[in-house]
């Protein structure tokens, strides 16, 4: 009787232990069913852009708060303030001496950042690439739109509008691989689909809606006949509205841009801006905040990659586009 008793008091010592243990370090192996995938309040997520204060970073913020609080842990916001890749890799860097569960970055130079993304990995700090990649890098995943795919869809809208003829030019951004790839997306449709149209310059807007202004007439002083200009981004294609706005003698441009702030938004519902192509940046910021807590709690399954290697996420994620015209344009505005 007394040796039965003694082995009910150390099993309930036992499960009392171990109740004490699964409360103090949060869930253990085969508990996440149970429990949910609940990281802690001392867990903090950075998310790290560029020119942070555009008004096209709050969707993706948001979607990587909205992942932050289902997954109960903290997430931050960190961005060069300017377009200066200088800036933004003492940002990283600074991000890296705080020890974070995870850094999601939007690379404003596919090239000059590698250093500092592999920094983070060499850290032992989780990195996924969103908006903006840097595929030399060892940053485990991007997820973003398939820019040359949105190139694509730009050119046939632009076919579209103009009755598949007439001259036409791209403003972009030179340097950047998620413009340049919208560029030649764009330039390869037309050249393609389209032997009655034709792209006859691509010009650096610097994504600055007064430079973008500026070489849009220089632009539609230069070729007389221009019928269309299309934007790889949301700034650019303001200034290119402004400028036709001001040119009330001239037959209207058709102006894609890209992106959907309030301004461009503004300009659809006008009638000065055609079309713009909208991102699912939401997804951006919900899904790399997940990605980071798969694996800083090594939640992943690694699964062949085309390289041959076992990559335990998806290398690329198209988070999808939409286009955007006079007749949905209030299902953009934001809520």
């Amino acid at each position: 009787m007394k040796k039965t008793l003694l082995v009910y008091i150390l099993l309930i010592a036992a499960f009392a232990f171990y109740v004490f243990r699964y409360e103090q370090s949060g869930p253990l192996n085969g508990t996440w069913e149970e429990k949910g995938l609940r990281g802690s309040i001392g867990e903090t997520y950075i998310m790290i852009t560029f020119q942070s204060g555009l008004e096209y970073w709050k969707s993706g913020l948001k979607g990587f708060e909205d992942a932050g609080d289902a997954m109960g842990v903290t997430v931050e916001y960190r961005g060069a303030t300017r377009y200066d890749a200088q800036e933004q890799t003492t940002v990283i860097e600074q991000a890296i001496a705080r020890k974070p569960a995870g850094i999601a970055i939007s690379a404003i130079d596919p090239h000059s950042l590698i250093p500092a993304i592999n920094k983070a990995l060499d850290a032992g700090i989780p990195v996924v690439l969103f908006d903006a990649g840097a595929p030399g890098s060892r940053a485990y995943s991007f997820l973003g739109t398939d820019n040359y795919k949105a190139g694509v869809t730009a050119a046939d809208k632009m076919a579209e509008l103009l009755g598949r003829e007439g001259e036409v030019a791209v403003l972009t951004l030179p340097g950047q691989q998620n413009h340049e790839e919208r560029s030649r997306g764009f330039r390869d449709t037309i050249q393609r689909q389209y032997p009655a149209m034709k792209v006859v310059e691509v010009a650096d807007g610097r994504g600055d809606a007064m430079v973008s202004r500026d070489e849009s007439l220089r632009l539609m002083k230069a070729y007389p006949k221009l019928a269309g200009i299309f934007v790889t981004e949301a700034t650019g294609g303001t200034g290119v509205g402004e400028a036709v706005l001001s040119q009330k003698s001239r037959r209207p441009l058709k102006i894609i841009s890209f992106d959907t702030n309030k301004a461009t938004l503004d300009m659809i519902r006008g009638g000065t801006i055609s079309a713009t192509i909208a991102q699912g940046t939401w997804n951006m910021g919900y899904w790399s905040l997940q990605y980071l807590f798969h694996l800083h709690h090594h939640l992943t399954i690694p699964a062949p990659s085309s390289s041959g290697d076992n990559a335990p996420l998806p290398v690329r994620v198209d988070t999808g586009i939409s286009v955007v015209t006079r007749t949905n344009v209030d299902d953009y505005y934001a809520k």
